[in-house]
């Protein structure tokens, strides 16, 4: 079902945010800081501090013994023919998109279904985003595309310079392989967009001065007809410019449609609107309820207690009801499942007949595939490996067939097919990309300073020596109410545990692993608790012997940079190395930097004295103090990154060099919020990291 695709681009939109211009009396204060003209994207003063940085940390690491091997290693890996070219259903055909040394920018492309079943499926190109590139001189970068689901031969194509988030999206055949002359068309910006019917669309976009939200987010949704000027498009509906958002998407089951407005006016709470006979309808749930359609039923995720038609439902409970009965103002629903104390859900999808719940226990995945019959909710358990997660590969509102994958440390990525009479079967699984024989996997507990436990995983060879001396790396995200599982991540096996290093994974405050609750214990006032959860995991890793401070590294980021920031200002003396990655560290001024006003219900708003109160005293940026033990930190970030300001890493590397610190810094010119938009790129980023890492826990010396 199509909800799924636009729920899911704006959770990422939402999770990923952006950033906003406040004036305040307050916000004066921080003019005095002498590094904003590292805020200047791409100024020559501030390219050129780039490429200086840049420069240094090639020539202090290229040269060392493990970067070939690495960057080479992680480039093989990620170009591998032999990789999952997973599917997205459209119709009778699964198209991919895939990027590979003769496409390092990619290709979008299709086979049959049971030709791809076949396991050599026979590939058709559709769109060539390296052809694109060359032709018209643009760095493009491929960010999707929304089919219309009549016949899938007209796709909005989604189209990135060097992988912002910022789109251009171009109207696409699918048959001629050829943008459509005269076809819909809409210049660059942060947009949502989705079909009602073949010659009309709803928008949310940039329509214009004052169309945007502080967050940098379309405000205004519209209904767009063919033939028409966008200008004349028919306003829906406007939110506020302190909003997060307006998006577009559809709810789409065998035999219904309805297209479908969200209003965000903050991160995690929000409104429904379903469009029906050219008005607009809501979804009369609370703010910070999910909704999804499946068949006649409306399934409601709850974040928090819901008090409706005479009952009660717990938070995290997964609920539902006959949508048109809902519509018609009727409130009675049914429970499809409430999660435990240690348990939630992690996702919900529908296919044409059957809810799929990605379900987690204690950090342990499972997923449930539920059937609604006669009245009654019923589901039977996919099976998944041990410390592993098994997640959704593909759906479709069209057919009960699905992908889905399962996926853990040491266990190689692997695809399924789950059929409509309830087997599934095996698709094809990665191959192995490092030698994982004799590592194992175990999850741990540590205790945070108010005595909350803390699981943890520790991926390491069975015959490890607790004397203190492993290289271990440390990571966590904590934040967003976004959970971190059990993956098979070939560049950590190739880079860092096939070479003897430790891998932990902290499930911190702040994410989503035990529920809404875990997630709400750790924001605005209380997200000192996501830092101290990380610090008592690795002091419990030191006090086990498994490592010591000297050979610690912690890695993170986006939100996970804001915490490895905190973490090493906090405890200089409990870690060895630090990668900090695309990272909020200015938390003075990071509302007012591209996306993060839509942040402040995560950490507050700093143009607010008492949120500042609790804010400055975690602050990465404002909490660098002189004559301490900092370790050799090493920022990374990319110039393109429209998500998270690359002025976050610059200003706090320049700030620590000018305190008298050494630090590493490097910063993609393309990539986004991410590592890179080329295999070539994303190697090149991935060797940096490993070789910083090797080289800092193994305790090298090296020139200053």
């Amino acid at each position: 079902m199509e909800t799924r695709i636009a729920h899911r681009a704006i959770k990422v939109l939402l999770m990923t945010g952006m950033l906003l211009l406040i004036v305040s009396p307050v916000y004066v204060q921080v003019n005095d800081d002498p590094y904003l003209w590292l805020e200047e994207i791409d100024t020559e003063q501030s390219l050129t501090w780039v490429e200086n940085r840049n420069q240094n940390t090639k020539q202090k690491l290229a040269g060392h013994p493990v970067f070939e091997p690495i960057r080479a290693r992680i480039l093989d890996i990620l170009n591998a023919d032999d990789r999952i070219p997973f599917p997205g259903i459209m119709g009778d055909y699964l198209y991919n998109f895939w990027q590979d040394t003769e496409n390092p920018r990619g290709l979008w492309r299709r086979a049959a279904w049971e030709s791809y079943l076949t396991g050599n499926p026979t590939w058709e190109t559709v769109l060539s985003i390296d052809a694109l590139a060359e032709e018209e001189d643009v760095n493009w970068s491929y960010a999707g595309a929304v089919c219309l689901p009549a016949d899938y031969t007209r796709c909005l194509v989604r189209l990135s310079r060097g992988g912002a988030d910022a789109v251009e999206i171009r109207e696409f055949n699918t048959i001629t392989k050829t943008f459509i002359e005269d076809g819909f068309f809409l210049p660059e910006a942060k947009q949502s967009i989705d079909w009602l019917d073949e010659n009309t669309l709803l928008v949310a976009s940039d329509f214009g001065e004052g169309t945007l939200t502080t967050s940098g987010y379309a405000r205004i949704a519209k209904l767009w007809t063919r033939g028409t000027e966008l200008s004349e498009a028919e306003t829906l509906f406007e939110g506020e410019t302190t909003d997060v958002l307006v998006a577009v998407g559809s709810y789409k089951t065998a035999d219904r449609s309805y297209g479908v407005i969200i209003h965000r006016p903050s991160f995690f709470r929000g409104s429904t609107y379903v469009l029906m006979n050219g008005d607009l309808v809501l979804i009369d749930l609370p703010l910070d309820a999910t909704p999804t359609l499946m068949a006649d039923q409306l399934v409601v995720r709850l974040r928090s207690p819901w008090e409706v038609g005479g009952a009660t439902f717990s938070e995290g409970a997964l609920i539902a009801t006959n949508i048109d009965a809902f519509l018609s103002g009727e409130r009675e629903f049914q429970i499809i499942l409430e999660p435990g104390e240690r348990s939630t859900i992690r996702g919900v999808t529908a296919t044409r007949s059957n809810l799929l719940v990605n379900l987690l226990d204690n950090v342990r995945a499972e997923l449930r595939r539920y059937t609604f019959t006669n009245g009654e909710w019923e589901y039977e358990k996919i099976e998944s490996p041990e410390f592993g997660t098994v997640s959704f590969a593909s759906t479709s509102h069209t057919t009960d067939r699905f992908f889905f994958i399962s996926t853990g440390y040491t266990h190689p990525t692997t695809l399924y097919i789950a059929e409509e009479d309830g087997t599934t079967h095996r698709v094809q699984s990665t191959p192995d990309r490092f030698n994982a024989e004799g590592i194992v996997v175990t999850q741990r507990e540590a205790t945070s300073k108010d005595s909350t436990r803390i699981p943890y995983f520790v991926v390491h060879r069975e015959d490890l020596v607790m004397d203190g001396t492993n290289p271990t790396l440390l990571y966590a995200y904590g934040g967003f109410e976004v959970s971190v599982t059990p993956s098979y991540n070939a560049t950590v096996g190739a880079a860092w545990l096939e070479r003897g290093g430790v891998y932990v994974v902290a499930n911190i405050r702040g994410g989503g692993e035990f529920g809404p609750q875990w997630h709400r214990s750790a924001q605005r006032e209380n997200r000192q608790r996501a830092f101290d959860d990380f610090i008592a995991v690795a002091e419990e890793l030191i006090e086990a012997n498994i490592t010591t401070p000297e050979h610690l590294g912690i890695q993170g980021g986006s939100n996970g940079g804001l915490l490895v920031g905190a973490a090493f200002t906090q405890r200089p003396d409990l870690f060895g190395a630090v990668v900090c990655s695309v990272p909020l560290l200015d938390m003075r001024r990071y509302h007012t930097l591209l996306a993060g006003a839509s942040w402040m219900a995560e950490y507050g708003n700093p143009d607010n004295p008492d949120d500042w109160e609790f804010i400055k005293q975690y602050s990465p940026y404002q909490n660098l103090r002189e004559d301490q033990s900092y370790p050799r930190v090493l920022f990374t970030t990319t110039t393109r990154d429209d998500r998270v300001h690359p002025g976050h890493a610059r200003k706090m590397a320049a700030k620590m060099e000018d305190m008298g610190y050494q630090v590493y810094y490097f910063e993609n010119t393309e990539g986004g919020h991410g590592a890179g938009v080329t295999n070539e790129q994303r190697a090149m980023m991935t060797a940096i990291t490993f070789t910083y890492l090797w080289k800092e826990l193994n305790g090298i010396d090296e020139e200053s």
